[in-house]
């Protein structure tokens, strides 16, 4: 008996990762952004993830978060590699992390920060 297709399990990671919320913002770890890449074949998944800081207090308990939920709900062995480059942004969310973003908060901070970096290159 085979298992899912490489397609079928990366939509399910998907799945999983969307319900793991940055607990500081709310949000989950997928549509903020913080996936950087994921590897999936056979039974086996690998995350490529970053932080929103490196200075994040939640640095050590985040990807063992991610880790728990992926091998609890699907049953895989997995790999996380945290990594920092290149430093997340707000311009790495998804538009249903902006949307979510925005319905929390009520600003756009895509926009906001493209406004922050548009006025930091016209100061001297």
């Amino acid at each position: 008996m085979s298992g899912p297709s490489n397609d079928e399990l990366k939509k399910r990671v998907i799945e999983v990762l969307e319900t793991i919320a940055d607990p500081e913002i709310g949000i989950d770890v997928y549509n903020l952004g913080m996936i950087y890449g994921l590897e999936v074949g056979g039974n086996k998944v690998k995350v490529r993830m970053t932080l929103t800081t490196p200075f994040c207090p939640l640095a050590n308990i985040l990807p063992l978060m991610v880790e728990e939920e992926l091998k609890k709900k699907l049953g895989v062995e997995v790999e996380i590699e945290l990594v920092y480059d290149p430093p997340w942004n707000p311009l790495m969310m998804t538009e249903k992390g902006r949307r979510m973003f925005k319905e929390r908060f009520g600003y756009d901070i895509v926009e906001e920060y493209k406004r922050q970096l548009e006025s930091e290159r016209f100061e001297f």
